[in-house]
């Protein structure tokens, strides 16, 4: 092995490890976004829309206050794989097919953050939770 070899080899791995850590890095940004803070409407709802993709909320976190309603529209804009919204710490569980918008309602009680995911998997496949599809709730 001549030296420009190993100087290429040198470099195409910089290259790499570059673009990798700039990759995590704009990970880490997508998700310590701007929370979406709901306030509560003049009939004391919090409301938020959230769009369900091919394994992402957004938005993927939210602010809220403690005793007051909650009221989340989903649409799924996916065209062929249904998704689900849950928060097993405040018995919320509701699917959403694809291409299909559908609302949820539930009133957290206990401040604390709890997070939301889609449990949805195809046979042996890594389910859409464990390829990022998950959020937080923040009660306040």
């Amino acid at each position: 092995m001549n030296g420009s070899c190993v100087s290429r080899d040198l470099w195409t791995r910089t290259v790499l490890l570059i673009v990798l850590v700039a990759w995590v890095n704009a990970a880490a940004v997508a998700w310590a976004g701007e929370p979406a803070t709901l306030e509560p409407g003049a009939d004391g709802v919090q409301r938020a829309a959230i769009t369900l993709d091919s394994y992402s909320y957004s938005p993927d976190r939210l602010i809220v206050q403690a005793g007051k309603p909650v009221e989340l529209t989903l649409t799924s804009v996916t065209t062929i794989t249904p998704h689900n919204f849950l928060i097993k710490e405040l018995a919320v569980e509701q699917d959403v097919g694809a291409g299909k918008t559908v609302t949820v309602r539930f009133t957290p009680m206990q401040p604390g953050t709890y997070l939301f995911y889609c449990d949805k998997k195809l046979l042996f496949l890594p389910s859409h939770r464990e390829k990022g599809m998950e959020g937080r709730l923040e009660v306040r």
